[in-house]
């Protein structure tokens, strides 16, 4: 790590750059940012390993603000990402941070927006584009975009957009880029698809590794539950009213579970929509925009469909099924305690996974306090039928 980065005053930043941070109330940079920042600055090509919610956006963000040639009329920074949801959250990111940069054009390009409303956004001469790989080369054969003058790219959750299988337009983007760019790369784990990539395009770029760390962590109070499946939704009921539970995400292991715990806290009386893999963009686009304007106040996902999702208000995760990968705990989690807020998360789990469990808090280290049934109020809660508790899930569904 850089000592002398401890702060962002010490990276020798813009007035603009501090103004935006000071308005964000950001006055120390996080692990990956006392690392990424300098390095990017000096024209390094960085290979960073790093996990959720550790502040990549602002990593990679603060460089390309603070060098970009506001006289330019072409694309100068190209962020890939894999989701449509993590793409609109990194073009508020960088607006906000560089609110006071007059002139700064940022555009989004990803599906489920018409193509006539991206290339009137174009015509504008963005200097930052944010795109999805295949919506960018949609563009690309549109000749609607020239990406073969950027300075910077970046590859933002790698590991994700190589499991969505992205590989092959990733490498078409790097053909039509120059070789002389800087190249960022972020992802929470090291794949060998993505060591792949870095093998090849990356050849002695600068490697970062940050660790979970208590400091770049949101705070999230961390409730396990011990209890049976038929247990779970009164459980529910009453964290939900204890807890003073407003905006909510839940998470199950699969598309089955998914919907049966959606219709059961319907039940309960509560505004409450899902996502699964079943659930075609179109219909997705509508739920995440309804619920982000509080249309209903509970969302029910797989991790698969929550993939890129960024909603900064809430406030409870629930999770109905201890997750199959460790990491996803993480992922889960860190949906609340967002901006500064503090979060609280509720784990269920039953017999049957609590060595998963255990394995789980052996591997992320965090700190949970474990919650007797018995602590909370009664309320009342439909019960799930026998059919619906033992019904056989298939692992990979999502």
């Amino acid at each position: 790590m850089n000592e002398e980065c401890s702060s962002f005053e010490s990276m020798d930043l813009s007035d603009e750059i501090m103004r935006a941070l000071e308005k964000m109330g950001m006055t120390t940079p996080t692990s990956v940012q006392k690392q990424a920042i300098p390095l990017m600055m000096d024209n390094r090509c960085v290979i960073a390993k790093a996990p959720t919610g550790t502040g990549k956006t602002f990593a990679f963000g603060i460089p390309i603000l603070e060098y970009l040639n506001m006289d330019a009329k072409f694309v100068q920074a190209l962020i890939l990402c894999p989701t449509r949801e993590l793409a609109l959250q990194i073009c508020t990111e960088l607006r906000a941070l560089g609110a006071f940069i007059k002139g700064l054009k940022i555009c989004g390009i990803i599906g489920g927006q018409k193509m006539d409303k991206q290339v009137q956004m174009l015509r504008k001469n963005p200097q930052i584009v944010v795109a999805t790989p295949g919506r960018l080369l949609d563009h690309v054969q549109h000749k609607s975009i020239d990406i073969s003058d950027i300075y910077t790219l970046v590859l933002d959750e790698a590991d994700k957009m190589l499991d969505m299988g992205f590989i092959k337009d990733i490498r078409k983007i790097m053909k039509l880029t120059p070789k002389d760019k800087q190249i960022a790369m972020f992802s929470a784990t090291m794949s060998r698809e993505v060591m792949d990539i870095t093998w090849e395009y990356m050849e002695g770029a600068d490697e970062i590794e940050v660790a979970p760390k208590a400091e770049d962590m949101p705070k999230i109070d961390q409730y396990i539950l011990h209890l049976e499946e038929r247990e779970k939704m009164s459980a529910f009921a009453k964290i939900m009213e204890q807890y003073n539970c407003h905006r909510v995400m839940a998470f199950c292991n699969t598309k089955t579970r998914v919907r049966i715990v959606t219709e059961g806290i319907r039940k309960l009386g509560y505004k409450v929509d899902c996502l699964h893999g079943d659930i075609g963009q179109g219909a997705r686009n509508r739920i995440m925009e309804d619920f982000r304007r509080g249309k209903f106040n509970i969302l029910v996902a797989s991790d698969v469909a929550a993939r890129g999702i960024d909603v900064s208000d809430i406030d409870t995760v629930f999770n109905f099924e201890v997750p199959n990968e460790n990491e996803y705990y993480l992922h889960r989690i860190g949906r609340t305690g967002r901006a500064g807020r503090t979060g609280q998360a509720f784990t269920f789990v039953t017999y049957g996974q609590s060595i998963r469990m255990d394995d789980i808090l052996h591997y992320t280290k965090v700190q949970t306090r474990e919650l007797d049934l018995g602590e909370l109020e009664k309320a009342e809660a439909p019960v799930l039928d026998d059919a619906e508790q033992t019904e056989e899930l298939d692992l990979n569904e999502g």
